[in-house]
């Protein structure tokens, strides 16, 4: 496993007169993050959270206090399947393969769930992760907080599915777009296409977001124009975590077939570039993009940064117009079903 790390560091000429330290290296701590460009170890949950862990182990290896897996890590993104979905019809074969991979996903909480947060508790960083999240009958694409003392946080699960991605997957709601405050900093997560939506954004730049989480799978080079957009808008590191994956990554055919292409592909062909990169509220690339292979992406993040360079814009604060433009937020679920106890209607109607 590589690991890519990037630092910036000025010449100093020696100034005439000395600077006056006023105390910037404690009121802006540095953390040193990690995000994790490896693939999955598809239709295999277990096999997955081992490898999982042996990352996690190497990035703390390397004092990362933070590491962000990509999208679908654990569950798997399901690359080039189909499920055998045409409008109007579904197939046997497409109904079995969303049967393993509904398998292969995930329960929050669950006994993966609460793997994944003795992982970060034994390694001492806060893990992002992205999962599949399996809610009865119904899957999400779902990120997932752990703190370093091995507590997990909460979810976000992505509000909008791209294209085909809404065949298989559910759309979250308002109640899970959540900003942590921890002692590294503000995080939060959006998912792939999700950061393409302003107002989302713009949701978590309300927020406070400050290390805000970019989770992909999307490896083309118009991507990074995103990420470095996110970051001068909000004012915020970006860490955008994606897979690296061969043809040899998924189940070979018949069972797992890349639609019309299955001849062209032999078990080395990248069908997943990777692509990422961790970048700063001024828009400087601190590491990354990288699309050689799976690697440990690192940097070293100044928090003071962000008021650096929120002194020129702040898109909620001095640089919003509030009585021209505003946005309101439905943060509460939408439950489909609501149940009222006998109980609860009785105390309602006692004194009517």
């Amino acid at each position: 496993m590589a690991l890519v790390t990037t630092t910036s560091s000025a010449a100093n000429d020696g100034p005439l007169f000395a600077e006056v330290d006023m105390g910037s290296d404690f009121n802006s701590p540095t953390v040193r993050a990690t995000v994790v460009q490896a693939s999955t170890v598809f239709y295999d949950t277990p096999g997955t959270l081992d490898k999982a862990e042996r990352l996690l182990a190497e990035a703390a290896g390397y004092g990362s206090q933070l590491v962000v897996f990509p999208e679908a890590f654990v569950g798997g993104y399901p690359r080039g399947s189909n499920f055998g979905v045409s409008i109007g019809s579904r197939t046997q074969k497409g109904r079995e393969d969303f049967r393993k991979y509904h398998s292969a996903a995930i329960d929050v909480p669950g006994p993966e769930v609460d793997r994944l947060a003795a992982m970060a508790g034994k390694y001492k960083v806060y893990l992002v992760m992205g999962v599949i999240e399996r809610d009865g009958y119904t899957l999400y694409c779902t990120v997932l907080f752990f703190d370093s003392q091995g507590r997990y946080l909460g979810k976000h699960r992505k509000v909008m599915p791209t294209a085909l991605e809404r065949i298989i997957w559910g759309f979250g709601d308002g109640s899970t777009i959540p900003v942590f405050e921890t002692p590294i900093g503000k995080i939060g997560a959006a998912i792939c296409w999700e950061n393409r939506m302003p107002l989302l954004r713009t949701a978590m730049y309300a927020k406070g977001v400050e290390i805000y989480c970019a989770p992909t799978a999307d490896a083309r080079d118009v991507w990074q124009a995103s990420m470095t957009h996110i970051a001068l808008e909000g004012g915020c590191f970006v860490l955008s975590a994606n897979q690296f994956c061969r043809r040899k990554d998924y189940p070979p055919a018949p069972e797992y077939e890349f639609c019309g292409t299955e001849e062209e592909l032999t078990p080395d062909s990248v069908v997943c570039a990777g692509g990422s990169v961790i970048i700063s509220p001024s828009g400087a690339v601190l590491a990354g993009p990288n699309y050689e292979g799976e690697a440990l992406i690192s940097a070293d993040l100044d928090l003071g940064e962000i008021a650096r360079f929120k002194f020129d814009f702040d898109v909620v604060g001095h640089y919003s117009r509030p009585e021209v433009l505003s946005l309101v937020v439905k943060d509460h679920p939408t439950n489909p079903v609501t149940f009222t106890s006998t109980t609860e209607i009785e105390e309602n109607t006692k004194f009517k």
